[in-house]
């Protein structure tokens, strides 16, 4: 064993940089993801960048698309999806509360 692993626990090194990855970076994706499939739109529809903007460049009324300021895009799969990521990411969340309390 040399010098350097005396002073160094690999496996909590490991141990540490996966746990950071998975809530510092996998949690804020999987809300990403959420988010995209919660504005998944139905029947395979998709929206255009400018759809109903007229020849003045108004936007104007579209059949279909009274609601431009709409979250949920209407596809009920994508809703179970982005139900399922926001749940995981809560649990997560109160994971992380329960360790902080029941360390204290």
């Amino acid at each position: 064993m040399s010098g350097v692993d005396k002073w160094i626990n690999l496996t909590a090194l490991w141990q540490i940089v996966v746990v950071g990855l998975l809530a510092g970076a996998g949690l804020p994706a999987l809300f990403a993801f959420g988010l995209r499939f919660l504005n998944m739109p139905a029947g395979g529809r998709v929206a255009t960048a400018g759809a109903g903007a007229g020849p003045d460049g108004h936007h104007h009324a579209v059949a279909g698309h009274e609601n431009e300021e709409t979250v949920y895009g209407g596809n009920s799969m994508g809703l179970v999806a982005a139900c399922v990521c926001f749940a995981v990411i809560l649990a997560a969340i109160g994971y992380g509360i329960y360790l902080i309390v029941a360390g204290a």
